[in-house]
This record gives structure tokens, sequence and C-alpha cells, in this order.
């Protein structure tokens, strides 16, 4: 299989400007140069869910355009297959097909195409849509990839010993649950579940008290590889069909008491929200860096090492956690600012992941879906959880005129925010993903 790095091509030249108008806002997520992909329909239409490519405040319905009849060749094989009630069929037909779509689609939106008055007639404006999870998810597994996450969370749990020898040689993760992945807006209950209370010695059952959020990157798989083969990591990025914004809340008390000696369970299997938009490693391109590793930390074992992936395999994606409770939503003040770190800080590329996960012989599939695990930098302020910004629960934090957190409450709603900026490129943003916490169910 011949390597497929994605590079930066026409496609993220930043002098092209698109006939929409919204999308030549320097300030906007969605410029001609991201074309990130979701699921959606109009809203209150009771009409069927269908692909969709973001242009600016639009949507570009690939349901219609396929239609219409506008492409030829790859890129109206793909352009099909996007226009299904999910994106599986278009990842699992793998880059040069992506590709070919993407192009076709930068070259109908660009100022001065011919085809403007018939892409035109495909558009729906984004405040008149509602969403669904991009793809049917098999699975889902989550990593452990922030160092930094790991060593604080380590620090408050095994204080002589925060960060476990493994983690420095291999990449940590664990199978979730996809059952309960939903798009941006989710709304659950407060899990229920076991807790040892402190000075007890008998477990009971109750509501989560130190429930949590986790802020990570998914990444959805494109073709997924056979059973009994595996990905090799120079090849890794090629599987990736593109990155989402991702929270896989996380009920710390129901945790502590189930974790050993098998991981989470019921701590995380109650809900997880990802963004709708699905956002290309192409659009990604002018944002690659070097990952972040220490001189002195081991070098990763050859199937995880490629001369790739050491000069350019990590990206720099700002991202932002917000926290908006219903006292601050009755009184009609914006949501506050809790942390921001960027994705450079991952101590495990997305490469690295996929690598790892399929060097046993395990198969993936279009449409898995791969989370990161908790991104958090090295300064207190880029914590990519409450567990790590309260110190375990002892440092409450000041949230609006008069309210304190320590742990998230019934009513408070988390929203994410990622984006990329730099000079000389233009910025690609991910839009947000946000989900509220409900009072625990009767049980």
């Amino acid at each position: 299989m011949m390597t497929d790095r994605t590079q930066i091509d026409a496609t993220n030249d930043p002098q092209r400007r698109s006939w929409v108008s919204s999308a030549n806002r320097t300030d906007g997520d969605f410029p001609i140069q991201n074309l990130p992909f979701a699921v959606f329909r109009p809203r209150r239409s009771g009409t069927t869910f269908r692909g969709g490519v973001a242009i600016g405040d639009q949507i570009v319905d690939l349901s219609a355009m396929s239609r219409a009849g506008i492409f030829s060749g790859d890129a109206a094989v793909a352009i099909n297959a996007g226009g299904e009630g999910t994106l599986n069929h278009l990842m699992q037909l793998g880059p040069t097909k992506w590709r070919a779509l993407r192009r076709a689609l930068f070259d109908s939106l660009s100022e001065g195409s011919a085809l403007q008055p018939r892409v035109a007639a495909c558009l729906v404006r984004q405040v008149d849509a509602e969403y669904s999870v991009a793809a049917k998810i098999g699975d889902f597994t989550d990593f452990y990839s922030s160092i930094y996450h790991a060593t604080a969370v380590g620090r408050l749990f095994r204080p002589d010993c925060p960060l476990l020898p493994n983690y420095r040689w291999l990449p940590v993760g664990y199978h979730g649950r996809s059952s309960s992945i939903e798009i941006s807006g989710q709304r659950f209950n407060r899990p229920v579940g076991q807790r040892l209370l402190p000075g007890q010695s008998v477990p009971t059952l109750g509501p989560s008290l130190r429930l949590d959020y986790e802020f990570e990157l998914g990444a959805f798989v494109g073709e997924g590889n056979p059973l009994g083969s595996s990905i090799p990591v120079e090849n890794a990025e090629s599987q990736i069909f593109g990155l989402c914004l991702l929270n896989d809340w996380s009920a710390r008390d129901i945790q502590a008491w189930e974790y050993q000696p098998l991981g989470p369970f019921l701590a995380k299997n109650f809900a997880t929200t990802i963004s709708p938009w699905v956002v290309s490693l192409q659009a990604l391109a002018p944002f690659r860096v070097p990952p972040t590793r220490r001189a002195d930390d081991p070098h990763p074992l050859p199937y995880l090492m490629s001369e790739n992936n050491s000069a350019t395999g990590a990206f720099d994606i700002q991202l932002e956690a917000f926290l908006e409770t219903s006292v601050m939503r009755d009184k009609g003040e914006p949501p506050q600012r809790l942390s921001s770190t960027t994705f450079r800080h991952s101590y495990w590329t997305i490469a690295q992941l996929i690598a790892h996960h399929t060097i046993n012989g395990c198969n993936l599939t279009a449409g898995d879906l791969i989370g990161t695990g908790t991104q958090s930098g090295p300064a207190s302020t880029e914590a990519g959880s409450l567990l790590e910004l309260s110190a375990g629960g002892k440092q409450p934090i000041p949230i609006g005129q008069s309210e304190h957190r320590t742990f998230l409450e019934d009513g408070d709603e988390v929203i994410f925010r990622g984006f990329c900026a730099r000079a000389g490129a233009t910025r690609i943003g991910f839009g947000e993903v946000s989900g509220r916490v409900l009072p625990a169910r009767e049980f």
C-alpha cells in the first residue's frame, strides 16, 4: 500500500475566495479552504438526513448535488455516496475519491465558477438545519494521549507515581460504547452508579456527585483494514476521514470505584457528545507541527515511528472549553471560558493511535470513531477537565457573578470550540459541540 501523506495543495490556497460571501470572513469557521462534512436535514422538515458540506453560513446539500449531476468521475462517485443518510459509504471510498470531491467542491464554490447557479440551488442555510451523527459508528475507542492530563490525574490518585511506566511506550486506550454517542445539543440525565463515599467501607448506589467533562478530538476511520492485518504508522493517516470535537463525559466518583482492574464502565457509557462537522486532514495541512516529546523520553518502538510522523505528525488545533449554568442562562450572561489549550501538546499522534490499535490484527471499519483522550497542556489554565481545574474538587472555580464549581451541576451546559489559525494561512474552524446535564432519573 502506497503512503498517502496529506500535504498542502491548491485547496489550501489562502488567496482563494468563494462566491458565498459569508465564507470570506476572516474570523469565520468555514471558509472555502475548510469544506467540512456533516449529516443534516432542513429543520422540522421530516425529510431524510443527507450529507452536507459547510461553506460560510450555508450547507451544500450533497444529495441535491448528486441528483443535479453536476460532477463527473471520482467526484461524482463520492458525491453520490455523500448524499446518503450517513457518511459511511463515502468514508469507505478512501482518500483518492475524497480528494476528488474536495477539489470539485472547491472549484465550484470559488469566485468566478461557471457552476455557481447550479450549486447555489443546492444550498441550505445552517440556521435552518438540524444535524445527526455523521456515521453509523460501529466501534468507539478512547485513548489517553495527553501526557499532561495523564500526569495531573495520576498525581491526584498516585502522588508517588503519577505517570505509570507504560505511558511513554504505548498509547493507552479502552473500548467505549458507541450507542450513547450523540450529536451536539445532547441532553442526558446525571448518571447513576455505585460510589464509595469517603470514610465508608460499603458502596452506595446513587447519582454521581462528581460529574465531569473531557475535552477530546474524535477521528473517523475511513476504509479500515481486514481482520488479521495491521496499518503501518506511515500509512495510518490515509485511514482517517476527518476530525471532530468530542466530549467524553465522566462520572469521576463512579470511575474511582469501578475502574480497577478493567477500566471505565458505567462512569463513561452514559453519554458522549460530538460536533456535527468533520474536518478533513487536508484542510488542516497548513497547521501541521512536530509532535511534542522531550529529548530524554524513550524513543517509541519501530512500529510507532516514521520520518513523516516525527516531522509533522501533530496538528496545532486551538481548543477552548466554556460553561453556561442555568443561572447564567436565565440572566442572559454569555458562557464563561474555563480553559484553552492546543492539540499540538498531545504525546501520541493520530497516526500512532491507529498503528497501535491495529498492530495485533484488530480490524477497523468505516465510521469507527477514535477518541484522543482528554487534551490538556502544561499550564494550569490548559486543563481539559474540571478534575484538573479544581484539583480533584479541592479548589472551587469562580463561575459568573456569584457561582462556583468543582464538578458539574444539573442544568450546566458545556461548550467546546476548536479552530486553527496562523499567519499566512486561512482560519479553519470546527464549529462547536455542546451538551447539557439533566437531573438524575428515578432508579
